[in-house]
């Protein structure tokens, strides 16, 4: 890692620097509530509803000439998760309700902590922050805005708004443009090896630091990120090996 101080740090959103993961967990509970109550099934059947969504969610794909919004299309996903295991749905408001919960309960939860603030604003007097998430721009730019991440980053890009998301190099060298720093000035920081730290190793970012939160080993196979910490807040440590 010989070479020039960094000079910029892009970090990826979720589950990096706010806790999506156990915020959908929570936001499903209380939309499992919301059926049960609404159904009178069992939570077998409760859970596979539920359990359908969260499919049709990771499996998502979004075409925003398409006519629908993508609070339409999730809406219809939960409308299809319980015509899927009741064969109809018994109220046709259902699924709107159902979508509207789980939406809101999920941004309730999405904040940066006090811990995260701090580091990011220590971070930004000494370099440019960037902050790049993938995924559709209604979104993403929701939890940014919740979040309230704007006043910690210098830019902030959304994969949806552009043709390629990561780990396509296209979008890694968009954000060294408006940083205007080149690749090895850069560290990429995030949770997701497929994304995040692929595609910031392959747009030859000067240090691919992998946020594993879960304490898993790494994968058989996978790429292999230069550093690895559990926490976004262990990071400092990173940097002062690099200067």
């Amino acid at each position: 890692m010989d070479g020039e101080s960094v000079k910029a740090i892009l970090f990826d959103l979720d589950n990096t620097l706010i806790e999506t993961a156990r915020a959908g967990a929570v936001a499903i509970q209380k939309t499992s509530e919301l059926l049960k109550t609404a159904l009178g099934l069992d939570d077998n059947a409760i859970s596979s509803i539920c359990d359908k969504f969260k499919h049709k969610l990771l499996h998502e794909t979004f075409d925003p000439t398409a006519g629908r919004s993508i609070d339409e299309v999730r809406v219809g996903h939960w409308q299809e998760g319980i015509q899927e295991i009741l064969g109809s749905c018994p109220t046709p408001s259902l699924p709107t309700d159902c979508y509207n919960l789980w939406k809101n309960s999920r941004l309730e939860i999405l904040s940066l902590s006090p811990e995260t603030c701090s580091l990011l604003k220590d971070l930004r007097s000494r370099y440019k922050l960037l902050l790049l998430t993938n995924g559709e721009t209604q979104t993403q730019r929701e939890k940014v805005v919740v979040a309230g991440c704007e006043e910690f980053f210098d830019t902030i890009v959304i994969g949806g708004e552009h043709a390629e998301q990561k780990p396509f190099v296209s979008i890694f060298r968009l954000c060294f443009g408006l940083l205007g720093v080149e690749a090895q000035d850069c560290v990429m920081v995030g949770d997701s090896l497929d994304t995040d730290i692929e595609g910031g190793l392959n747009a030859g970012v000067r240090a691919s630091v992998w946020i594993n939160n879960t304490g898993g080993a790494l994968p058989e196979g996978s790429v292999k990120p230069d550093y690895t910490i559990p926490t976004v807040l262990d990071l400092p440590g990173i940097l002062a090996e690099l200067k």
